[in-house]
């Protein structure tokens, strides 16, 4: 598990902004809820090292701006995959 509240939001946003990864692959790296990463690298994190949130926020842009494409792959490879 992570360490102390204090120290999550810092962690968190430091994974994200080295990987480049979304708020469901951080939560299932780190074994706690997608709502927990959202509120610590949103939230509790701009308080604590504004320059990682605003990296971290330019990854979450990203990641938003291109959730429609995965999307419709997930969707495409459903229906390929049918008999």
């Amino acid at each position: 598990m992570l360490e102390s509240d204090d120290k999550r939001p810092i962690i968190l946003g430091e994974y994200v902004a080295a990987n480049n990864v979304t708020v469901r692959q951080t939560a299932a790296h780190f074994g706690i809820s997608k709502s927990t990463v959202h509120k610590d690298i949103t939230q509790r994190l701009k308080s604590l090292d504004s320059e990682l949130y605003e990296r971290v926020r330019g990854v979450l842009d990203t990641n938003k701006a291109l959730r429609h494409i995965r999307g419709g792959l997930a969707t495409k490879n459903k229906y390929l995959a049918r008999p």
